[in-house]
């Protein structure tokens, strides 16, 4: 009898510990992925993203005001495979010759809040700009956040748009793919891909290892959880629900596809995104690449702390 009610209760504590963990995977999965908002999610919100802008960037507002004034940034939108319209801004720079800007934003972000490295490229490199709102983000259609895997083939018809866009241009287009965390790893996994020649150079600022590293730090930051079991059923479920997993979402094994140029930049005191994730990187992707640390920066604040800095590297690594 003793023996019996031991067993019971063992099947019990599995049984409980199962439903735990499966509650939790899709607690874990929403939470991350879902478009459920939480404190800071400005995706689906232009108004608090222009708000945030000049917040952070307050000699932004009027760069951004005399072209709002003037009807130059120019909303377009793409029909994807899938049958989402997805939202990208556009703004033109008569003295470019075909040069362009895509410029991919992080995570529950829109294009808007990086406007700055919009006018970076635009007012002082002179390229033309176009700046995606990823899926699920902005103006753009989509119900899950996907951290940069799925779409990098949205992003990859970035330049293709660019390419449309810019055809009035009297010299070939050259295409530049510049992303800030989430947006970073979005355009690492783009640089993996077959391209067009006319892309030509990436720049990552910030971006992390993988789907799983990143998801990882975050469980044991916010919640110090160990990444068994809760992770890989999470990962799984992710793999069901929406057809991959956290493993294969890695911007390290995509950059060492690429051997176009690239320049990665990151923080050396980013938490979020760990400064230790910059190196291997870094290390798998070929030549040729180069590398800059933004001294005393935390996540995604390499522009705003160093700006002539900053805007000098990109210059520099570009050639212009």
């Amino acid at each position: 009898m003793r023996k019996r009610r031991i067993l019971i209760s063992i099947g019990i504590f599995v049984v409980a510990v199962a439903i735990a963990t499966v509650g939790g995977s899709f607690y874990m999965l929403d939470y991350s992925l879902g478009y459920e908002h939480k404190p800071g999610d400005l995706r689906g919100d232009t108004e608090s993203a222009y708000a945030e802008l000049y917040r952070r960037v307050p000699d932004m507002k009027p760069w951004c005001d005399s072209l709002l004034q003037r009807g130059l940034i120019r909303d377009t939108f793409v029909m994807m495979p899938t049958g989402e319209r997805h939202h990208a801004i556009y703004l033109r720079n008569d003295s470019a010759k075909g040069r362009t800007a895509v410029v991919v934003h992080g995570y529950t972000d829109n294009c808007v809040k990086f406007m700055y490295l919009g006018r970076m490229y635009h007012r002082d490199l002179g390229y033309n700009i176009l700046m995606p709102d990823l899926h699920a983000h902005g103006k753009s259609e989509g119900e899950e956040i996907q951290m940069g895997w799925p779409a990098r083939l949205d992003a990859s018809r970035g330049p293709e748009g660019a390419e449309d866009l810019s055809r009035d241009s009297v010299a070939p287009s050259r295409v530049v793919v510049h992303g800030v965390s989430m947006g970073a790893a979005t355009t690492m996994c783009v640089s993996g891909e077959e391209l067009p020649d006319y892309v030509e150079a990436f720049v990552e600022d910030c971006g992390y290892t993988s789907v799983w590293d990143e998801f990882r730090g975050e469980l044991k930051a916010q919640f110090s959880l160990p990444p068994f079991p809760l992770l890989y059923t999470a990962s799984a479920l992710c793999k069901l629900k929406y057809g991959w997993s956290f493993g294969e979402a890695s911007p390290l094994r995509q950059v060492a596809k690429c051997h176009r140029p690239m320049l990665f930049i990151h923080g050396d005191a980013d938490t979020y995104v760990p400064f230790a994730m910059m190196q291997p990187l870094y290390d798998a992707k070929p030549q040729p690449k180069q590398m800059w640390v933004a001294k005393g920066s935390k996540h995604a604040d390499a522009y705003l702390d160093h700006r002539e800095e900053y805007t000098a590297t990109v210059r520099e690594f570009l050639g212009d």
